[in-house]
């Protein structure tokens, strides 16, 4: 008898550890053993209010869309080989839509997403101690890699996308708002890519202190000293380029002050509609550009994270027991205590 669980979510606060059948062969795919899954933003969204902005929760849903794992078997001549660890990659395109074909997949018109209630049935996700998955969506990683870091690929494909929306980092002043994960993966990236100056905002000392940890320069609460970053507002704006991860509006309109003109500013933050300070947006000619999740970005990340080019590990502040999912997601959106909380499928 398999004690196999999954994490499956009914209804807002209603997650449940449930026995998992077990899984049903599909072509193409890898049997998984899950180790380590992160939760993101998104599923804390599902968990607090049962949807993520107009998407509902309609039916019992596994959640995740971090996740490494063990290769358990693999068709021949897959490439991929049992007892491997490999990164899941939870973004399954079509491959056939005019997005697809251009080259957009992330913007498919049919898109297959893990852990996403955006279509009936939804999409499961990796919240599960054993899953099928598309051999091409099994990234591996090299001998010595640990789960840890693996199941950080998908936040930090995220953030590798972002930063290809903006210009050259280096030598640059850079101010990122918001220091959960994203900020903090963001932090780690503008150190790696030689920023002059990196400037985190947060209304948390704790996950301040972690952005220092990931490479901040200058790590600021901008709830206890709201003039702290006057010096940057000096002679039309003194910042170069704005990764904003929070959605918040105030941090959106600070980072629109302290802008130089003509600098860019990547909207990673998801949010709702929102005033904004037009004039400043125009008269500085600020150039605004969001960005949305990866495509090639997810390999990337698996290399860079194989080779051993960037540490995520501090970001990574508690790891529970899968059993105790329902602590782990409460814990999770506590950012006076916690940025990433993992899941430990293999405990």
């Amino acid at each position: 008898m398999s004690h196999d669980i999954a994490c499956r979510l009914h209804a807002a606060h209603d997650l449940r550890i449930e026995p998992l059948a077990d899984p049903q062969p599909q072509p193409g795919a890898a049997l998984v053993r899950v180790l380590r899954g992160g939760i993101c933003g998104s599923d804390l969204h599902y968990y607090h209010d049962g949807g993520f902005g107009p998407v509902r929760v309609r039916q019992p849903i596994v959640l995740g869309h971090e996740a490494a794992g063990v290769v358990e078997s693999a068709p021949e001549g897959s490439g991929l080989v049992a007892g491997q660890l490999v990164a899941l990659s939870p973004s399954r395109p079509c491959g056939d839509c005019d997005y697809c074909r251009a080259g957009q997949e992330r913007h498919c018109l049919n898109m297959r997403f893990s852990g996403s209630a955006m279509r009936l049935p939804h999409e499961d996700g990796f919240f599960r101690n054993r899953l099928y998955h598309p051999l091409d969506q099994c990234l591996p990683l090299p001998d010595g890699a640990d789960a840890q870091a693996a199941a950080g690929a998908e936040p930090l494909a995220v953030c590798l996308h972002a930063l290809g929306m903006a210009p050259d980092l280096s030598g640059q002043r850079v101010l990122i708002t918001g220091a959960g994960p994203i900020g903090a993966i963001c932090t780690a990236l503008a150190r790696l890519r030689g920023a002059a100056q990196i400037v985190v905002t947060d209304v948390q000392d704790f996950t301040l202190g972690i952005a220092r940890r990931m490479g901040a320069d200058r790590a600021v609460n901008v709830a206890e000293d709201a003039d702290a970053l006057a010096d940057l507002a000096q002679g039309k704006g003194q910042i170069d380029l704005v990764l904003e991860c929070s959605a918040n509006p105030h941090a959106i309109a600070q980072a629109i002050t302290l802008a130089r003109p003509q600098a860019t500013m990547v909207q990673i933050g998801v949010g709702g509609t929102l005033p904004l300070p037009l004039n400043l947006i125009v008269a500085k000619e600020l150039r605004l550009v969001g960005t949305h999740r990866f495509d090639r970005e997810f390999a990337q990340a698996v290399a860079m994270i194989g080779a051993g080019q960037i540490d995520l590990s501090p970001m990574v502040t508690q790891v529970l027991p899968a059993a105790q999912a329902q602590r782990a997601f409460d814990l999770a959106g506590d950012r006076a205590q916690a940025v990433k909380v993992q899941l430990d499928f293999g405990a």
